[in-house]
């Protein structure tokens, strides 16, 4: 340590170093940002306004719609940025920064799909008490109880970040600060950083994913012992759209970081690593939308209302 120079910009590998693909890049990725506030933005927009939407299932909709935003938000306009610059350097406190808002919004978005595993249980399982049980307090408390808990996640690793020292010159093998990688370049002793990452990682894990999945087994055999098809078909729309956002979102995240070539980050990393940061945020709107008939009535009354033909 005494002869190691403390550095306090790191370098980001980026996407692509060739020439030919930054201006394609660029006007790709940002396209697909501008379509991803847009898509969310929309389904706020109409949840705000459309008083038929304005339900428990709606509000957490809405709260998605926003995550996505935010989650997109951190990583995107940087990538973007980056295109047009030979140097991808960031400041050691600003890649913590990063660091800190994108395991908030991850977390918090994984701790939401379990929230709204919750509220199709109680929909579909108990649909006499659903009003009782999933009233606007209560969904405001669980919505609240997720960012705290995201909160007191992401600082707990940005504390433990604060103490480490940098005088690799190896750029981050990736378009973000992400906190393997940035573990990877530290000459500090990265330890208990490894192990709160193992244990609460760990920890977390277990209880989102079970919270997420166990509700659907009770719901399936729900959905199986109903008389009516019209009832089943309509039990299986209501979760089959949140069920596809979790499995992308499991999955693309489960390959990024637990696949057997962790350690060596290639192209496919990469690629797997924008599907869920940057692609996942523009993906989910339009499963809610495409595949949910009140969110489609309520944009065609929206759209009808705009550019609809005026009252003489």
């Amino acid at each position: 340590m005494e002869n190691q120079t403390i550095l306090y910009m790191l370098a980001l590998s980026g996407l692509s170093d060739l020439p030919s693909l930054q201006l394609p890049l660029f006007l790709v990725f940002l396209l697909v940002y501008l379509m991803t506030l847009t898509g969310n933005l929309l389904i706020v927009l109409l949840i705000c306004t459309d008083s038929h939407l304005q339900t428990p299932m709606y509000f957490f909709l809405g709260t998605l719609a926003c995550l996505d935003i935010g989650c997109s938000s951190v990583t995107t306009p940087r990538l973007v940025f980056d295109f047009h610059r030979q140097n991808r350097l960031i400041s050691v406190k600003s890649c913590i920064c990063q660091i800190f808002f994108f395991v908030f919004f991850v977390i918090s978005e994984l701790s939401l799909l379990a929230v709204m595993s919750y509220d199709r249980y109680v929909a579909i399982c108990h649909p006499l008490h659903y009003t009782q049980i999933m009233h606007w307090k209560a969904c405001v408390l669980l919505v609240l109880e997720t960012f705290v808990i995201s909160v007191v996640y992401s600082l707990i690793h940005v504390l433990f970040l604060l103490k480490l020292t940098f005088c690799s010159l190896k750029p981050l093998q990736n378009f973000f600060c992400d906190l393997p990688q940035l573990l990877l370049v530290s000459c500090s002793d990265t330890f208990i950083n490894v192990l709160l990452i193992f244990s609460l990682g760990i920890l977390l894990a277990v209880c989102i994913f079970s919270l997420t999945f166990c509700p659907y087994i009770i719901i399936l055999n729900t959905i199986m012992k109903m008389q009516s098809k019209a009832m089943r078909s309509k039990a299986f729309s209501t979760c089959s759209s949140h069920l596809t956002v979790v499995f992308i979102f499991y999955g693309t995240a489960l390959f990024s970081y637990f696949h057997p070539n962790s350690k060596g980050f290639s192209a496919v990393d990469k690629f797997a690593s924008v599907f869920y940061t940057i692609l996942t945020p523009l993906i989910n709107p339009l499963i809610y939308s495409l595949r949910n008939k009140e969110i489609k009535i309520s944009l065609k009354k929206t759209l009808y209302n705009a550019i609809g033909p005026k009252p003489q």
